[in-house]
C-alpha cells in the first residue's frame, strides 16, 4: 500500500508541475553587425519581413506567452542562415526546441508566399532586352535571357519513394534548378524535384522550358553546361556511352532555346564561342555559390 501511495503522489506531482517560461530575448536590441553575422540580413530587411508577416504569424490567444512575430521570424532565419541545431536557435531566442520546430513551417510558408514578388522570369520585351544586354556585356554572347544550372540540396531519407531521391553521388537530395540573370538575380527556381532526375529532364519539363519550347526561342535562349563539360574527349562512341551510363546526365542537351558548349572545339571560332559561353554561364554557378554560402542550411553535405 505504501508503494501504491508513493506512485500516486509522484503521478499527482507530475500532473501539477508548473510550466516554466523562459525570458525571451529582444534580438533587435543587438547591433547591426551582430544581426548580419547571425541572420545574413540587415536590420531594415528583418524589420520589413516581420511587418509583412505580422498578419500571417500573429494568432489570437488569451495567454500572455504567445511567441512574438519577430521571435518567430528571426529564429527561422537564424536556422536557415547557420544550419545549426534548433536547440541552439531556441536558446538564443529564449524559446524551447519544440517551439522552434512548431513555428518554422509557418514562417517558411510566409517566406514562400513572397517568391512571386521577387523571383519572376521576364515576361515583357523590355525586360528581356535589358537582360540580354547585361549578358552581352560580359563576353559578347547575344540573346541570352538566363543562365541555368542545378544543385543538390541534401535531405534526410524520405519514407515515400525513397529511391527517387538518391542522386548520382549516392545520397538523398532535392535537385534544385536555378535560372539567374547577369547580376545573379534569381529569375526562376524549381525546388520540388527529387535528386534522381537529370538536369536536362528538369529544364525540359519546367514551366520556363516548356514556354521556350513553344516560342521556338523567339524570346531568346538559356545558356547551360553540356554533358561533355565533365568528361575528357571520348575516343569512341562506346567509351562515351560507358562514361555516360556511369556518371549520369550532368548537363543539358543542345536545343534551339538552350545553348551549350561545343563538345570538341577545333576551329578558333569554336574556341572563342566556348570561352564566351563559359564566362557567361559562370554567373549561375556564382549565384548558387552565394546562396549556399549565405544560407548554410542548403550546404549540409
Amino acid at each position: 500500500m505504501a508503494d501504491l501511495a508513493l506512485l500516486e503522489d509522484l503521478e499527482q506531482a507530475l500532473l501539477c508541475r508548473d510550466r516554466v517560461f523562459r525570458d525571451r530575448t529582444n534580438l533587435f536590441a543587438e547591433s547591426d553587425e551582430w544581426l548580419i553575422s547571425r541572420f545574413c540580413l540587415p536590420r531594415a530587411i528583418l524589420l520589413d519581413l516581420c511587418q509583412q508577416f505580422s498578419q500571417l504569424l500573429e494568432r489570437p490567444t488569451k495567454r500572455t506567452s504567445a511567441v512574438p512575430v519577430h521571435t518567430q521570424v528571426l529564429s527561422t532565419i537564424g536556422f536557415l542562415a547557420t544550419g545549426t541545431f534548433q536547440r541552439e536557435i531556441g536558446d538564443r531566442s529564449g524559446i524551447s526546441q519544440p517551439t522552434v520546430s512548431r513555428i518554422m513551417p509557418h514562417v517558411l510558408h510566409a517566406i514562400i508566399s513572397l517568391t512571386s514578388q521577387y523571383i519572376t522570369f521576364p515576361n515583357i520585351a523590355a525586360e528581356r532586352t535589358k537582360i540580354m544586354t547585361d549578358f552581352y556585356n560580359i563576353a559578347g554572347f547575344p540573346s541570352v535571357i538566363g543562365a541555368v544550372d542545378c544543385t543538390h540540396v541534401a535531405l534526410k531519407t524520405p519514407t515515400v519513394d525513397e529511391f527517387a531521391f538518391v542522386n548520382r553521388k549516392g545520397y538523398h537530395s532535392i535537385n534544385v534548378q536555378v535560372i539567374c540573370d547577369a547580376h545573379l538575380n534569381l529569375l526562376n527556381v524549381v525546388a520540388n524535384i527529387p535528386g534522381g532526375p537529370h538536369d536536362s529532364f528538369i529544364v525540359q519539363n519546367s514551366i520556363v522550358g516548356l514556354r521556350l519550347q513553344q516560342s521556338a526561342a523567339g524570346e531568346g535562349w538559356l545558356i547551360g553546361k553540356c554533358v561533355l563539360d565533365y568528361f575528357s574527349t571520348p575516343s569512341s562512341v562506346l567509351y562515351f556511352i560507358l562514361i555516360y551510363s556511369i556518371a549520369g546526365d550532368r548537363g543539358y542537351a543542345l536545343k534551339s532555346w538552350l545553348m551549350t558548349p561545343v563538345a570538341n572545339p577545333v576551329s578558333q571560332k569554336e574556341l572563342n564561342y566556348n570561352r564566351a559561353h563559359e564566362r557567361t554561364r559562370s554567373t549561375v554557378e556564382r549565384a548558387i555559390g552565394l546562396l549556399k554560402v549565405r544560407w548554410l542550411c542548403l550546404s549540409g553535405r
